[in-house]
């Protein structure tokens, strides 16, 4: 009840992981954002179990603001379909979402942030740029790259592929990045938390 209480006048922020639904994509790469999600769920006490606007959702606290946690579930080449409605329903403006995703472009364990931008290749950002309208929402990125020697496969194949029991030290440290990450960005700006949290992946793009 209190929880409720808190969140009466709506949400401050929506907080979404990109992924695709159903059990045969559990634990791939292409689901790290959902994973982040409920990481930071689980952190938070906030349920994540309310059907809507194509998404499961729940409400709560982040960093002592207001905030609904979403994983769209439209599969995630039409990811705008779910959030732009769920913008549009709680009037948040694209910058009030905080979007996590793995990222092809940056080696495995690292960790970008970016305040705005295109979609780089990735198909469920672009799907959510084309239904927003602008590029303006915040990406916390999860690289997910493999070794140069471990790419003897089509990446399509490998996105989609299990995350291996070898990196699952690694996976527990992104995922507790992301939400520190997470947490910054609501409490300092996302400028600051850019500053602390950006790791350089080798050989990644510069930009910001």
């Amino acid at each position: 009840m209190a929880v409720e209480a808190q969140i009466a006048g709506g949400p401050s922020w929506l907080i979404a992981g990109l992924g695709n639904p159903g059990p045969e994509y559990e634990q791939t790469y292409h689901n790290l954002g959902f994973l982040a999600i409920e990481r930071l769920a689980a952190r938070t006490n906030i349920r994540i179990s309310r059907p809507e606007c194509k998404a499961l959702v729940g409400v709560g606290v982040v960093a002592g603001q207001p905030a609904l946690l979403a994983k769209p579930q439209t599969f995630m080449n039409l990811s705008g379909g779910s959030i732009q409605p769920l913008l549009q329903k709680y009037m948040l403006p694209p910058e009030r979402l905080i979007l996590i995703y793995d990222e092809l472009a940056f080696d495995w364990g690292s960790l970008r942030i970016r305040l705005k931008g295109s979609a780089g290749g990735h198909n469920g950002v672009s799907s959510i740029i084309r239904s927003v309208g602008n590029e303006n929402f915040i990406r916390v990125r999860l690289g997910i790259r493999p070794e140069l020697q471990k790419t003897g496969h089509p990446m399509k194949d490998y996105v989609l592929s299990k995350i291996r029991k070898a990196q699952m030290e690694t996976l527990e440290s992104i995922l507790e990045q992301s939400l520190q990450a997470v947490e910054t960005i609501i409490t300092e700006g996302v400028e600051k938390a850019m500053t602390i949290h950006n790791r350089r992946a080798q050989g990644a793009n510069e930009e910001q």
